[in-house]
C-alpha cells in the first residue's frame, strides 16, 4: 500500500503509535508519504514522534492522547474515525498482556485486559468501517498474535483474546469485501517491541531465531493487505508454527504446554 499520485492524500489512524509495531507502521506508512493520526496513552511520546515525522517527511501528523481500555478513550477516537478528514487505514496496534496466569489475577486486571484486547478493537473496527463500507474504499488490520491459534500458554488468556481479534477479523472481513473494504489480522510471533518489557516478562530465555523485526513484520503485513489476505502470518517459521497449532492433536498440543509452562516456572525461579 505505497502511495501513489492518485492516493495523495491518504490518512492512516494508528493506536499504540508511539512503540513497537505501532511505530514501525507509523515509520514506514509516513515514509511512503500518508497522511497519520497517532494515537497513544503518553501524550509526550505522542509529540515527540508527531515533531519528528512532520519535520522528516512533511505530512500532516495528528495526534490523540487516549485510554482505549476506558469508554471514554475509545469515544474520542470513534468521533475521530467518524468525523473530519476522512481515514483511509485503521491499524488497531494498542494491546497487552498480564504477567500473571488467571488463577492469580485480578477481576479488574482481567476486564482491563478484554477492554483493551477486544473492546477497544471492535469500537473502532465499527466506526472505522461505517464511512470506508459508505466511501467503497478503505481497510483496517488488527494486530493480533500467533499466540490466538492455540492454547499453549497456560493461565494465560492474552492468547484467548487474541484469538476473538482474528477471528473477529477474518469474519468481518469477508463481509466488508463486498463494499471494496479490507480487514485483516496481523499475527506476529516474537517480535522486538517494548511489550514484554512493559508487561513485566522475562523472555531472556526465547532463543533469537524466534525474533522478529518490527519493520519486517510491517512490510510483510502491507504486502498481505494488498493481496486482500483475511490473515497475515509474518516468517516462513510461524507460518509453519500455525499449521502445527491448527492441525496438531489436542493431547500433543496440551503436553508441550504443560512442558512450557514448567520450563518457564523454573527460569522464573
Amino acid at each position: 500500500m505505497t502511495l501513489d499520485p492518485a492516493t495523495a492524500e491518504r490518512r492512516a489512524l494508528i493506536t499504540g503509535a508511539t512503540a513497537g509495531i505501532g511505530a514501525a507502521f507509523t515509520r514506514r506508512l509516513a515514509a511512503d508519504g500518508w497522511h497519520l493520526v497517532l494515537v497513544a496513552r503518553d501524550a509526550g511520546r505522542l509529540t515527540e514522534l508527531a515533531a519528528e515525522l512532520g519535520s522528516r517527511h512533511g505530512r500532516e501528523v495528528e495526534t490523540i492522547s487516549a485510554d482505549l481500555s476506558t469508554d471514554d478513550g475509545c469515544a474520542v477516537v470513534e468521533q475521530r474515525l467518524t468525523g473530519g478528514s476522512p481515514v483511509h487505514l485503521l491499524v488497531n496496534n494498542a494491546g497487552i498482556s498480564l504477567n500473571k496466569p488467571f488463577l492469580r489475577s485480578s477481576a479488574e486486571d482481567e476486564a482491563r485486559l478484554l477492554r483493551l484486547n477486544v473492546h477497544a478493537v471492535m469500537r473502532l473496527t465499527l466506526a472505522a468501517l461505517r464511512p470506508m463500507t459508505e466511501r467503497r474504499d478503505g481497510a483496517v488490520i488488527n494486530v493480533s498474535s500467533v499466540a490466538g491459534f492455540g492454547a499453549v500458554m497456560p493461565g494465560s488468556t492474552y492468547s484467548a483474546s487474541k484469538a476473538w481479534v482474528t477471528n473477529f477479523s477474518e469474519s468481518v472481513g469477508q463481509s466488508a469485501r463486498p463494499f471494496g473494504v479490507r480487514v485483516m489480522a496481523l499475527c506476529p510471533g516474537y517480535t522486538r517491541t517494548e511489550f514484554h518489557q512493559r508487561a513485566g516478562i522475562n523472555m531472556s530465555k526465547t532463543p533469537e531465531w524466534m525474533w522478529l523485526r518490527a519493520e519486517d513484520v510491517v512490510d510483510e503485513a502491507l504486502r498481505d493487505l494488498g493481496k486482500g489476505k483475511l490473515v497475515s502470518i509474518p516468517a516462513w517459521k510461524y507460518k509453519v508454527a500455525v499449521a502445527g497449532l491448527r492441525h496438531a492433536p489436542r493431547r500433543l498440543l496440551q503436553a508441550v504446554a504443560r512442558d512450557t509452562r514448567g520450563r518457564i516456572g523454573r527460569d522464573e525461579r
